[in-house]
């Protein structure tokens, strides 16, 4: 029960990586704001954790790409929590296309939910961190934003600029006690990649020097150390969860 007593929020919980660190900041004593762009979503990961923990976790419905909206939803979660200790940025979209055909719609509808998303969440909940001298703050980036990938400039451009700005914000925060830092997620299965054909999978497994598939809940071991006490004396960096794709 690392985190009892605590509260944390998690964007684009309502599935996947999101949903299954959720559950396991839930798992070890935390109270846990379930962010997810519907309300159905948020409301099945929220349902699903206080089935196991009477009260344990809250829906919320937000686009994070809609700045005034997070600003909103921010204060409401810290009114109805009091305070909060661990913010994961989570939310992520793909529309993938080679740059020559890919539309300013989805290069912006990428950019604004991956990357400003992190920067608004941040914001609405980072004066009440700062105020209290505590907190962790985590951002998931994705190897793509490390190595690049065909067909991807909008995505791997959000999640290279989401590790800039966690080494930035780390610096500005750590007077404060509150940690900033990564994590780079490899190939994992979720949602978003379950159509993948099984060549498709076999080519990307022949990559990865654990020859496998990650998965979510190995994503939320990486965010649970991260947002534990044995990780204070650790800011600024960017932990890749990958299968050994990049070293």
């Amino acid at each position: 029960m690392r985190f009892e007593g605590q509260v944390a929020i998690v964007t684009g919980a309502g599935r996947g990586i999101g949903r299954a660190i959720a559950v396991r900041l839930a798992g070890e004593g935390a109270r846990v704001a379930c962010v997810s762009r519907t309300e159905a979503n948020a409301k099945t990961t929220a349902d699903e954790i206080n089935i196991i923990r009477a009260n344990a976790a809250r829906p919320y419905a937000v686009d994070v790409a809609d700045h005034a909206a997070v600003l909103k939803v921010g204060a409401r979660i810290l009114e109805e929590f009091v305070k909060i200790d661990i913010l994961v940025n989570n939310a992520g979209v793909a529309r993938d296309a080679i740059a020559m055909r890919m539309s300013l719609e989805d290069w912006d509808a990428v950019i604004n939910t991956n990357l400003r998303g992190a920067f608004s969440f941040t914001q609405a909940i980072v004066r009440a961190m700062t105020k209290q001298r505590s907190g962790r703050i985590i951002n998931i980036s994705s190897v793509i934003g490390l190595m690049g990938n065909a067909g991807q400039t909008n995505y791997a451009a959000s999640k290279a600029g989401l590790i800039g700005f966690t080494k930035s914000l780390a610096r500005e925060l750590a007077s404060r006690n509150i940690t900033v830092n990564a994590v780079a997620p490899g190939f994992v299965m979720t949602d978003m990649t379950a159509g993948l054909s099984d060549e498709i999978k076999n080519t990307i497994h022949a990559k990865i020097p654990l020859a496998r598939t990650g998965t979510p809940e190995e994503i939320a071991s990486a965010v649970a150390f991260l947002a534990s006490a044995e990780a204070a004396y650790i800011t600024g960096q960017v932990l890749c969860v990958d299968g050994g794709i990049v070293m």
